[in-house]
């Protein structure tokens, strides 16, 4: 491992102790998830700004919101990531109500709220809410069972895509019947396609990269998640690191949080912590200096995909979480 991912790796982990500490009543499975969120900014946690940003969403968010939902430790973070706690939730608060006038709530709607709010300008609010319903719609024509109130999330990151709607469904259409010949959920294909399809790069060759990296992984002994854990794998696939380098990387990565404690055998498990690897190896792989045109439309297009795929982890993260908790 070279110095710069092991940085990274430390900073992960001190992040997450530093969080949890901070807030000891929290669920595991969000520890590592705001853990991520910070490192991926290479910030190191302040507590006492994350406990001021967390008081301001008891604050301003009603006691039964979304917003203090199992995601709440989540947004807090990204208030404090922001710069500007107050305004920040401001114009999160505004983007969930124009996305409340078209969808019923769910974990997913406040993070792509915030999402939204910091990525584009207030002017364009509406346009991208009405933009994620008509995505949504069509999202809902194509697989009328498999979609649900956690695509909304997706279909959120998709209108801020540069791409126009056809071309998007049309991508993500390909992208599914090409990937779901494997033995994964259905639910997952739909998610990994969403993120592909953010990409230029053809339906084929973005499909043959992610299929690659899943079974390189699979023979360096790491069985990577068929759950929301693939979207993160989806979005390595985009960039244009070798295939045998990015398996190596991450098999390193998991083996260095194996060895951390919260990440072991009595820890969150092994496909949760994969998918980590799977997001702390994205510092070294998604540079924009070496991304081609060939590969994604604009730098945009690639921190719109990591966006989606960190809904997803947010997602997965709050899942387990409330199944842990109810059992």
């Amino acid at each position: 491992m070279n110095h710069r991912i092991e940085a990274n790796c430390q900073l992960f982990i001190e992040n997450r102790d530093r969080i949890k500490g901070e807030f000891a009543w929290e669920n595991a499975y969000m520890y590592p998830l705001c853990a991520a969120l910070y490192t991926a900014k290479g910030r190191r946690v302040n507590e006492e700004k994350l406990r001021d940003a967390m008081d301001l969403l008891k604050e301003r968010a009603g006691l039964f919101s979304n917003f203090r939902s199992t995601v709440k430790l989540a947004i807090a973070s990204m208030l404090d990531l922001g710069g500007n706690p107050e305004k920040t939730l401001n114009e999160g608060l505004k983007v969930y109500d124009m996305l409340k006038e078209s969808f019923f709530s769910s974990a997913f709607l406040p993070i792509a709220a915030m999402v939204i709010a910091q990525m584009a300008e207030p002017f364009r609010y509406e346009e991208i809410a009405q933009r994620t319903r008509r995505i949504y719609d069509r999202m809902k024509s194509n697989h009328f069972f498999l979609t649900s109130s956690e695509d909304s999330g997706f279909a959120a990151m998709l209108a801020l895509s540069e791409k126009g709607d056809d071309v998007l469904i049309e991508d993500m259409e390909a992208c599914y019947d090409i990937l779901s010949s494997m033995s994964m959920s259905s639910n997952a294909v739909q998610s990994l396609s969403h993120v592909l399809s953010i990409s230029e790069a053809t339906a084929e060759s973005k499909c043959r990269r992610t299929v690659e990296l899943y079974d390189a992984l699979k023979e360096a002994g790491c069985r990577y998640g068929k759950g929301y854990e693939l979207p993160t794998l989806g979005v390595l696939a985009l960039s244009e690191g070798d295939i045998s380098s990015i398996t190596e990387t991450m098999v390193e990565i998991d083996d260095f949080l194996s060895a951390q404690k919260g990440f072991g055998v009595f820890g969150i498990g092994a496909k949760q912590r994969l998918m980590y690897a799977g997001i702390l190896a994205q510092s070294e792989y998604l540079d924009k200096d070496v991304m081609s045109a060939a590969t994604v439309s604009s730098t945009v297009s690639i921190i719109v995909a990591q966006q989606a795929a960190m809904c997803a982890a947010v997602a997965a993260s709050a899942a387990a979480a409330s199944a842990s908790a109810s059992s």
